[in-house]
């Protein structure tokens, strides 16, 4: 038995031996399996969007120290990124789900979502002050979730459910390679072709602009690849495809929310919000908890949406209510599954977002001693980050590899403890290794951290949620990576200023903690199809 079959099985498939004879006297259709170079072809787009991603993941910090912005402003200039996708990935799901034309379901929004963020790579390192660089971060990462969110669902979708973990798998290795050349651009340029790495005061050095001239390119060439290589199946084919998987599956609203819950639902965060408000003002408490605060009554007024619709509603069918009441519907009648997952996911993005936007100025400051953008040794500092970031996309490509092994070994859930862990231990070690040549070696854990996130909570999730919603669950999963992104961004420099003098090394070992707290928490994941 395959690795992939042992994950599928272990994951719930085809649990009831009666329900699989019924359709086959139906004569229902049976999903086909894709061989190697189908999965490959529709995985490849991965390869570009991760380009992009590792681009901006690596470089941006560095493009905002460079034109003015100080540590502190660091997590909130990155404010853009997660919540544009908290707001992006869940309507282009619904958007794809409702989708057919001659592009197909989700190819459309690939190739809009690629042309959009190619032209944001070529112009972002021309950026000539800060808020016009957090404008760019802004728009180039609405483009790329564009583009990323139907890639999730694509695989659901196109894929049989044993064959869902390779799938996944797939992407994983495409988006560890795609990360190890993106992330290495601004070195390799400067140390094999004599690209300068330094500007002065205020310009955003060449190194970093070639970088992402080839990286718009390079996205625009994987993602139109898949599109032009890749079939998709009508929504006609896909409900008889999945109809067993289906069936196995209980109602996910059967304790439909009323008017009411949704009107004293939405007075309630309305309330919370406003006080947090009022405090931040009332105390001159840090800017950055505003994130929060209008968060919090934001969802107030989206509830209040919700108590219209369907006090209005005259008979229709919830779907037919629109997107806000559905994505919003939706997300109060997820999978148990689904919301223990949401645990999982908050703190490993969490940690993520700490390592991804305190790295270059903890290994400039602690490790090269320097903070100052314009000399050689921060320089040096930073474009050895982008090395370091090249190293654990390199390991995580090679892990996605290893995981579905390990997981025959010791199961789906355990396998993610463990990779967590090693990515856990990989980032407190920052603190502790003193040589900045030798931090490549913690970059190990990281890499099977970051191939275990990219696919074992994707993987649980596609066998417990409906198919014909694959998408906008998909998008609703990606709240629980937007949030605890917003989260850190709101609270990492506080925390930093208040308990650690303002030293971004310990914003790394934070996410070192935080990445063990989600491998402990995913062992308490119910992979029931039928626990909702």
């Amino acid at each position: 038995m395959s690795a992939n079959n042992h994950i599928s099985q272990e994951l719930g498939q085809q649990s009831h031996t009666q329900k699989s004879n019924s359709s086959k006297n139906n004569n229902q259709q049976v999903q086909p399996q894709l061989n190697f170079w189908q999965i490959f072809n529709m995985c490849f787009g991965f390869l570009g969007i991760q380009f992009g991603f590792a681009l901006q993941n690596a470089n941006v910090s560095r493009i905002f120290q460079t034109l003015g912005a100080e540590i502190d402003d660091i997590p909130i200039l990155w404010i853009a990124a997660p919540l544009t996708g908290l707001i992006v990935q869940p309507i282009i799901g619904y958007l794809s789900d409702n989708t057919w034309n001659f592009l197909g379901r989700r190819r459309p929004y690939f190739l809009i979502g690629a042309i959009f963020t190619t032209l944001s790579l070529f112009i972002m390192p021309h950026s000539p002050t800060l808020w016009i660089a957090a404008g760019m971060l802004w728009i180039m990462d609405a483009s790329i979730n564009i583009a990323m969110e139907p890639f999730r669902a694509f695989v659901g979708d196109n894929l049989p459910q044993n064959q869902r973990t390779q799938g996944y798998a797939m992407q994983s290795f495409f988006i560890g390679v795609g990360a190890v050349i993106a992330s290495a651009l601004p070195y390799i340029l400067t140390n094999y072709f004599d690209v300068a790495n330094t500007a002065p005061a205020g310009e955003i050095a060449d190194s970093v602009r070639y970088a992402f001239y080839f990286g718009g390119a390079v996205l625009f060439l994987a993602v139109g690849w898949t599109v032009v290589s890749s079939k998709e199946y009508s929504p006609e084919e896909l409900a008889d495809f999945h109809q067993q998987e289906t069936d196995q599956q209980q109602p996910l609203v059967e304790n439909q929310r009323s008017v009411s819950q949704y009107r004293n639902g939405a007075m309630i965060w309305m309330a919370i919000g406003a006080i947090f408000t009022a405090i931040i003002v009332t105390q001159d408490l840090d800017k950055q908890l505003y994130i929060l605060s209008l968060g919090i009554f934001a969802f107030g007024p989206l509830q209040l949406i919700c108590s219209i619709k369907l006090a209005n509603k005259n008979q229709q069918a919830r779907s037919s209510l629109g997107l806000v009441f559905n994505v919003v519907d939706d997300l109060f009648h997820m999978p148990k599954a689904m919301r223990q997952l949401a645990v999982v996911q908050f703190f490993a993005w969490f940690a993520l977002f700490a390592m991804w936007i305190y790295t270059t100025a903890a290994v400039t400051s602690y490790h090269y001693g320097s903070t100052d953008v314009v000399t050689q040794a921060y320089n040096d500092g930073a474009d050895w980050v982008g090395m370091l970031f090249a190293s654990y996309n390199g390991f995580a490509a090679i892990a996605a590899i290893i995981i579905p092994f390990l997981a025959k070994a010791v199961g789906i859930k355990f396998t993610h403890t463990i990779n967590m862990f090693l990515g856990g231990i990989g980032l407190i070690s920052f603190y502790f290794i003193k040589d900045p040549t030798q931090l490549w070696i913690p970059m190990i854990g990281v890499g099977f951290a970051w191939a275990s996130i990219l696919s074992v909570p994707y993987a649980m999730l596609s066998g417990v949620i409906p198919p014909k919603k694959m998408g906008v669950y998909m998008g609703i999963f990606n709240f629980f990576i937007v949030i605890p992104q917003l989260l850190a961004a709101s609270i990492l420099g506080l925390l930093l200023k208040i308990f650690f003098d303002g030293q971004p090394i310990y914003a790394v070992v934070l996410g070192g903690v935080f990445m063990m707290i989600s491998g402990i928490a995913v062992l308490f994941v119910d992979q029931n199809k039928h626990t909702q």
